[in-house]
């Protein structure tokens, strides 16, 4: 198993994007709802990383998954505040099955991300509903802290009959294919 590097997971983002390409993925007008798509993810990441995240919200929408992005919802404040913090918690608790931490080395620095993660830790670990999506620079660096390694991770791996699969990884070697994770 092995995690993504940046140029990796772009490469494979543009397959799955087809003819229309990459760019304002995030800012199409949102249809996330409960009756069209089987399962919705709470994406944490770094607004510094906005490519990645268009990269993710394809990935994870060509295998039938709703994604939330707290800058594309518009209901939330222009400028973060106390609502935005509950507006989150709420999304990360109620709103949506799973969280996945685009794990990239901006998001393992940023505060509001480890906040995130420390609200799905209480609320989503117990029931296998958090994985971080780690991404490393592409010369295969990643910045991932110690504590990161208590939770599933979301990588990929050459199958027996060829080709790339992608598994859930748990800290106690147990893993499941990513595409029944996301069903449960």
């Amino acid at each position: 198993m092995s995690i993504f590097t940046e140029q990796e997971f772009r490469n494979i983002a543009n397959q799955k994007a087809g003819p229309r390409g990459l760019r304002g993925a995030v800012n199409e007008q949102r249809t996330f709802s409960k009756s069209t798509s089987t399962t919705s993810i709470f994406l944490s990441h770094s607004h510094h990383d906005k490519a990645k995240i268009e990269q993710a919200k394809i990935f994870f929408e060509n295998l039938g998954i709703s994604i939330y992005v707290d800058w594309a919802d518009q209901t939330m404040p222009e400028r973060t505040n106390g609502i935005t913090a509950v507006n989150i918690k709420n999304q990360i608790i109620n709103l949506n099955d799973k969280f996945v931490l685009l794990a990239t080395n901006n998001a393992v620095a940023s505060k509001w991300c480890n906040w995130e993660v420390g609200i799905a830790d209480a609320f989503k670990l117990s029931s296998k509903n958090m994985a971080l999506l780690p991404l490393a620079d592409n010369s295969g660096h990643w910045d991932g802290n110690e504590y990161l390694q208590i939770y599933p991770r979301i990588e990929k791996n050459q199958l027996q009959n060829g080709g790339e699969g992608y598994f859930v990884w748990f800290p106690d070697g147990s893993y499941m294919k990513l595409e029944t994770w996301l069903e449960n």
